[in-house]
């Protein structure tokens, strides 16, 4: 092509787009794509309605919005499904029902049993050991953590229109009857499994049922009026403490050993640790709790005064029961091991919770509490180690 019948394009990241008229026939290449755009294309496009090329700067934008609705979308639909601040509100009422019994919160129960059949000393992975152990996960988690959950949200749909409206109660998508049947359907499911449980161990005394009665009552007063253990902070954050770590690891214990004194004081005591973890979940409800009259912890000494109070019992109560193992029951190397395992818990503590535990409540239970549980399967461990020796 002659320098007088040269044309000026202009150079785009993806392709060259005429500035002015181009000869007919005329042919644009792209130099990134390796592409021929023709005068004949560009016209059809025009003519047509069909958009032209667009910039890679264009693209990037779009793929990037497109990347955070789906992050969004799926955020929601986890945070429904699994109960917990954030969900979306949802109108299929399976997926409300299975919002309101909060499966994140089986997690603890379900951990709490097999720490306890690792305490026995006696569970053996077998298939009819595996069976019962699943079937007493069930009891614990779905069943009776359903059960407890849901009641909690009936007695507190008040604090919920206040602090999450977007609950199913407060918001209107379930109604009062069917959270009632659901919370009636769960307890009766779980005492049945219970029974199923001590007839399956050929128990003379039915200690699951027992154990599934007593926790399914303290359920009932930590929620409902008169008593509502949950307006006092101390006892109520204690009966929620021990209902996730003492109650399943008697449960999975008693399935397939024997419970003893010292393993009951031990939980009892190491329940201090759930008291703290029960804390936590606290300070998100101080406005709706101070509005109703709870006297949260949060709510009694302020935030300030009771985030120190959380993270003491829980190091504190984990370290004395490292020092347990290591001098009681002369366990050095799973002392060492829950010592390992509280440390990270520390640090979380004070990268996240300590400097605003409102805001980062979520972020320190996610991290830190894997650390937790862990310690208490370690503790299980060693129990069992001397437990194995018993008939």
């Amino acid at each position: 092509m002659s320098a007088s019948g040269s044309i000026a394009i202009a150079q785009h990241t993806c392709c060259q787009l005429p500035r002015r008229p181009l000869a007919q026939g005329l042919r644009l290449r792209s130099f990134s794509a390796g592409k021929h755009v023709s005068y004949q294309q560009i016209t059809q496009r025009i003519h047509t309605g069909r958009s032209l090329p667009v910039t890679c700067a264009q693209k990037e934008k779009g793929a990037k919005a497109k990347a955070e609705d789906t992050k969004q979308f799926v955020k929601g639909n986890v945070a429904q499904i699994l109960g917990i601040r954030g969900g979306d509100q949802e109108t299929n009422i399976w997926k409300i029902r299975l919002q309101l019994t909060k499966p994140v919160t089986w997690i603890p129960l379900i951990w709490g049993v097999l720490c306890g059949a690792a305490a026995s000393g006696h569970f053996h992975w077998t298939p009819t050991d595996v069976a019962k152990s699943l079937t007493c996960m069930l009891m614990s988690g779905p069943l009776l953590t359903g059960y407890t959950q849901t009641i909690n949200d009936y007695y507190d749909k008040e604090i919920d229109a206040i602090n999450e409206p977007n609950r199913p109660i407060p918001s209107g998508a379930i109604s009062e009857p069917q959270v009632i049947a659901q919370f009636l359907t769960l307890l009766a499911g779980g005492l049945g499994v219970a029974y199923t449980l001590d007839r399956w161990a050929d128990h003379e005394f039915p200690t699951l049922f027992c154990l599934a009665i007593f926790g399914s009552f303290i359920s009932y007063i930590y929620s409902a009026p008169p008593l509502k253990l949950k307006q006092s902070g101390w006892i109520g954050n204690y009966a929620l403490g021990s209902s996730y770590i003492a109650l399943p690891w008697w449960a999975g214990q008693a399935l397939f050993g024997h419970l003893t004194l010292d393993v009951i004081i031990l939980t009892v005591l190491y329940s201090l640790a759930g008291l703290g973890i029960a804390i936590v979940n606290d300070f998100k409800s101080i406005e709706g709790d101070r509005q109703m009259g709870l006297n949260s912890l949060p709510v009694a000494f302020g935030p300030e005064v009771a985030k120190w109070i959380t993270v003491g019992t829980i190091d504190v109560t984990q370290i004395a029961v490292a020092a347990y193992l290591a001098f009681g029951r002369h366990e050095t190397v799973y002392a060492a091991v829950l010592t390992g395992l509280i440390l990270p818990q520390i640090y979380f503590q004070y990268k996240y919770f300590i400097p605003d535990p409102i805001k980062n409540d979520v972020q320190y239970q996610a991290r830190a509490q894997p650390f937790l549980v862990f310690g208490l399967l370690t503790t299980g461990l060693a129990i069992g180690q001397s437990n194995a020796l018993l008939p």
